[in-house]
Parts: C-alpha cells; structure tokens; sequence
C-alpha cells in the first residue's frame, strides 16, 4: 500500500528532511517518489531502509551525475527519486551503515552546492523585489503585495542561507582539529 504526505522544507533544512524521511522509514513507510512537496511512501518492515539526500552539482541526466549515481547504486543503494538536482537514495538496513558523505571535506562541499543556489535564489529575488520599489518610487506605482513578496523570500533566504554558512564554518572547525 502506499500512502502520499505533502509536507514543506526549505532547502537549507535537507538535514531535517532526511531526519523526517529515516523517521517514517523507521515506522515502516519508506521513501519511493517525490516531487517538490509531495512524498510517496510505501509499505516496508520498520526500520527496513535509510534514506540520504544529496543536491548534486549538474542534473540527474547529466553524464557526470549519472555516473556518480551509478556509483552510489554499486553500494548497495537504489536511487529512489530526484527532484530538480536533488536526489534521494535508499538503502537496506541490512547491508550495514549508509552515508554519502565520508568526510568533513565532502560535507563542505555539499553545502558549497546549498549555498551557491541559495546565493542565486537570493540575487533573482532582490533584483526582483528591488526593480517593484525602483517603479515605485520612479513612477508612484502602488506596490502590491505580489511585488514584495520577493522581497520577503529574500529575508528568509538570507538566514537560510546564515544557517548554512555557520554549519559550513563548524564542519571547517572540526576538520581543522583533525588536521
């Protein structure tokens, strides 16, 4: 049987969303599709599976993405779904730990990945939110609240984006220990 869940996160939370899909896993839904806010999970045995997330630097469809998902696969794991260039995969239990990451230099570079779309995202909505109160301001044009609203996804794309850069810095802290 399955069963669908639409829930939000935000990009900066893939963290959290991973935590949220072992979770369901955990209580015998597994991960089989998603799209944007849509999960699609499938009846397994609890805990029968782990789930990962990764944004990856080209498109799924890209040669160098394919070949590096073929490699994830030759570990044992399936490529559930991708969205974007997010992918998620999944993995038996059974077959020990699954981690896509397996050091702090890895990790870094993921979340240089989170942050440069972050970055873009950022920059499309302030120029876009900039240019409705440049009009305004130029020419008296009301400014609706369509118009502000990149403005406002900007502010929560900037702590999203404070988020990342401290987890970035406390991952490049702890590698410096090691070092």
């Amino acid at each position: 049987m399955r069963k669908t869940v639409y829930k939000w996160f935000w990009a900066w939370d893939f963290d959290k969303e991973e935590k949220w899909l072992n979770e369901m896993a955990a209580k015998g839904l597994t991960l089989c599709a998603t799209h944007f806010t849509k999960y699609v999970f499938e009846e397994t045995d609890p805990g029968a599976y782990q789930i990962r997330i990764e944004l990856l630097e080209k498109h799924p469809t890209h040669p160098e993405s394919e070949k590096y998902i073929r490699f994830i696969e030759e570990t044992g794991a399936e490529q559930v779904s991708s969205w974007i260039d997010w992918v998620y995969f999944r993995k038996k239990t059974a077959d020990g730990p699954f981690e896509l990451f397996s050091d702090n230099t890895s990790r870094v570079r993921m979340l240089n990945r989170v942050i440069g779309l972050l970055t873009t995202l950022l920059v499309l909505c302030l120029a876009s939110g900039g240019y409705n109160l440049f009009l305004y301001f130029l020419w008296g044009n009301t400014v609706s609240l369509v118009g502000l609203l990149p403005l406002a996804v900007s502010v929560l794309l900037g702590i999203g984006l404070w988020r990342i850069l401290k987890k970035k810095k406390t991952l490049a802290k702890e590698q410096t220990l090691f070092e």
